[in-house]
Formats: structure tokens, sequence, C-alpha cells
């Protein structure tokens, strides 16, 4: 748990992938489109709190949802790319416009499509119902599931390393 720590303690961003960590993963349709996803506010908290101590929260994920937006809107998360198919290449872009190396990033994900960004980053995450768990082996585990302050619970974590 020190090393975890340790790795934790250097972080000086975050990404975070939004269905299955910030959501159940349910997407609620009716015949004009998506209109309802359901947020923690426990997780909306959490970008308060990391914004207080200079960490900014980028979300990725690769869904096109105006829902998104508004929430990170309210939020005041201003690196918000819906309809996003290469996470790496925008981390590592991130990385570069926020000067900080990929060992000082963090990202918490949850399924196939963030693989790749989880393998990269300093300190990975997924979200306790993760359905690729058996396929990759993150730094941390959350003990929430996604939708339910998986988010949180990760912020936290890297909060009271430092």
């Amino acid at each position: 748990m020190d090393a975890l720590k340790a790795k934790a303690k250097n972080i000086k961003f975050i990404g975070t992938d939004i269905d299955g960590v910030w959501t159940d993963a349910r997407m609620y349709f009716t015949p004009e489109g998506e209109r309802m996803k359901s947020f923690s506010t426990y997780d909306g908290m959490a970008t308060a709190m990391l914004r207080k101590a200079g960490i900014p929260v980028a979300i990725l994920t690769g869904e096109n949802s105006d829902i998104v937006k508004a929430r990170a809107a309210k939020l005041g998360i201003e690196e918000v790319y819906v309809d996003e198919h290469e996470k790496l290449k925008r981390m590592r872009y991130l990385a570069k416009k926020y000067s900080v190396s990929m060992e000082e990033v963090a990202f918490i994900g949850d399924d196939v499509n963030d693989l790749e960004v989880l393998a990269e980053v300093g300190l990975s995450a997924m979200a306790a119902n993760s359905p690729i768990l058996d396929k990759f082996t993150p730094d941390f585990v959350t003990t929430r599931p996604g939708g339910m302050g998986a988010f949180r619970e990760f912020a936290d974590f890297i909060l009271n390393s430092k």
C-alpha cells in the first residue's frame, strides 16, 4: 500500500471515463435519443475538492452526450472530450498541455476502450463493477460501483495520499 500511496502522492492531473464510472452504465433512451443519465453528487463534490487542491480533471468518453457536457459545465470542468475514440492520444496531449508526465497522470475507467490509457498512466483505477477486471489489474479498484461515488473514492484516495 505504501507504493500505491507514493504513486497517488505524485498525481497532478486526473482523467476519467463517464459511463460505468460516474454513472451506473445505464442509458435511458426515447425515440428522440438519449434522455437521462444518473450521476452521484459525491463525484461532483470530488471535482471541487480536486480543483481546490490544484488538480485538474478531464472527462474522456466515447459517447457523444449532451448530458455529459451539461454535467461538466455545471461542475466547471473545462477539459471535456465526448465522442473520444483515442483516449490515450488525448491523455498524452493533455499531459503535454498541463506540463505533467504520464507518471503524474491518474485515470479511472471501466471498459476495453480505456485499457490503453490505463496501462500508460502513473495511477490506474477501475470501478468495482468493471466488466474487465479479469483482463487488466489496475493499481486501484474502488469499493463503490460506478454511479455510486467511485470517482469520489478514487479522488479521496489521491487527496488523502498527499
